[in-house]
Formats: structure tokens, C-alpha cells, sequence
């Protein structure tokens, strides 16, 4: 798996590997694990994805903090990369938060791949 630098980069290559309707199925059911009202199509725009998945991520943030840590704990995203993002502006942390989500998604995806 090719390192992903963007959140752009990891959405083309899930098109490329033809695995995007994988990704959008995983991350829908991983925020219903986590009882948040998160459920996007599954032919949603790579680019409406992402900024539907921003918006959340920020609406989390800003107004129900505990469901936030919920979300991330349940989607596995590393507590220490968590930890190394600037909290000082909130749209910026709530796009770099989605683009951990989005690459912790993409390794379930890639992985139930491969090993099927």
C-alpha cells in the first residue's frame, strides 16, 4: 500500500483499486457503531464524501466532544497521532482528524482485500 499524503491521494486510490464503495461502507458502519448520525450513500462524490465527512468531524468536535472520542476510539485511530495535531483552530483539526479516519478506514478496506 502506497504511502497517502491527502485525503485526495487516499480517495483516488480507492477508485484506482476500485475499493471506494468498500471504504464508504466501512466508514458508514463504523460511525452506526458508534451511534453517530453519519450515513452518507454509496455513490456519494469522492469530494462530497470528504467534505460531508469534514463537516461532521467538526460538528463533533465543536458541540459533542464524547461522542468525538467515541468515534475515534471505535475506528482505532491512533491516540498518538491524535496527539501531535494543533488543536488551536478547530477547522483545521477537524480535516486533518477526517483524514485519519479516512486512512484508518482505508486500512480495513485494504486489508479484508488482500486477505480474503
Amino acid at each position: 500500500m502506497k504511502n497517502l499524503e491527502t485525503i485526495q491521494d487516499l480517495l483516488n486510490t480507492s477508485l484506482q483499486y476500485e475499493l471506494y464503495g468498500n471504504l464508504v461502507f466501512q466508514l458508514n458502519k463504523d460511525f452506526r457503531l458508534a451511534n453517530v448520525d453519519f450515513d452518507v450513500e454509496q455513490t456519494i462524490l469522492p469530494d462530497e464524501l470528504k467534505l460531508q465527512l469534514h463537516e461532521a468531524v467538526y460538528q463533533l468536535i465543536q458541540n459533542a466532544f464524547a461522542e468525538y472520542l467515541n468515534l475515534l476510539y471505535i475506528i482505532d485511530v491512533s491516540e498518538e497521532q491524535i496527539k501531535t495535531l494543533d488543536g488551536s483552530d478547530t477547522l483545521k483539526l477537524s480535516e486533518e482528524v477526517a483524514f485519519l479516519i479516512l486512512k484508518r478506514e482505508w486500512q480495513k478496506v485494504w486489508f479484508k482485500h488482500q486477505y480474503k
